[in-house]
């Protein structure tokens, strides 16, 4: 995806969102196997705070993180019959915010001020992987589109590279690995080269040879990473080293 694409993060936001509240909406009770210790209860939650506390973010144009205890309405309804509005009000709220406060609005993030736009991206993925969740625990196919869900590797990557995402084990001293998502269409942007110097992670974007390659639909590249299915599970190939990718998602929590 482009820098300049928020209206498609917007979409995917409130898509994810809402598809994830009709899913939850029914047992909140039921265990969430990708989130060991979880129910959709846990799960609903979680997406429906975290949206407000970025839009929280946005809105105050905080130059410091929020507490999350501190989030307005952050709390899941206890009358059942509103959890699926909540939710869907928190991604409106993330969209409201990132509106308002236009191309040259800066907010707090996980790496400093950054443009509010960041906050549409990250919470669009956020909604997209747990919506994932959501499908895996009632035995539903994920369904991402292809742009997406390759956008939400290149993120989640880039979180791992930059130090979003703390990944002390991923240090190395020159190992490669190779992630290609083979879904048409993408036009270049679904593949990434990942070394491990002694620095951490580095990513850059493109084809290469690689001591391990990962390949197969961004969809089920996103599994993986994210650690929500192994490859054979998620249609992904690995051509390779398999015990370095193993090093790796075992290092990479999300």
């Amino acid at each position: 995806m482009s820098e300049t694409s928020d209206e498609r993060f917007f979409a995917e936001l409130r898509d994810c969102t809402a598809r994830l509240a009709r899913i939850t909406g029914g047992d909140l009770g039921r265990p969430v196997p990708s989130c060991p210790g979880w129910t959709f209860k846990q799960l609903a939650t979680h997406l429906g705070r975290g949206h407000r506390w970025a839009a929280e973010i946005v809105s105050t144009r905080t130059t410091t993180p929020i507490p999350m205890r501190e989030v307005p309405d952050g709390k899941l309804p206890a009358d059942p019959a509103q959890h699926e509005s909540w939710l869907n009000a928190g991604a409106d709220l993330v969209v409201d915010a990132v509106t308002a406060a236009g191309s040259g609005g800066q907010a707090w993030t996980f790496v400093g001020m950054r443009p509010a736009s960041f906050w549409a991206r990250r919470r669009a993925h956020e909604a997209a992987v747990h919506l994932a969740d959501a499908e895996l625990a009632t035995g539903q196919p994920v369904d991402l589109d292809a742009d997406v869900a390759a956008d939400a590797v290149d993120e989640w990557l880039g979180m791992l590279s930059d130090g979003r995402v703390p990944a002390d084990g991923l240090r190395g001293d020159g190992q490669t690995l190779h992630f290609h998502a083979t879904d048409p269409g993408l036009s270049g942007t679904g593949e990434w080269l990942v070394t491990r110097t002694s620095a951490g992670a580095g990513v850059e974007p493109g084809h290469a040879k690689a001591d391990v390659a990962v390949r197969g639909p961004a969809t089920g590249l996103l599994l993986v990473l994210t650690r929500r299915q192994p490859a054979p599970d998620a249609g992904v190939d690995v051509l390779g080293d398999q015990a370095l990718l193993d090093h790796w998602l075992g290092n990479t929590p999300f």
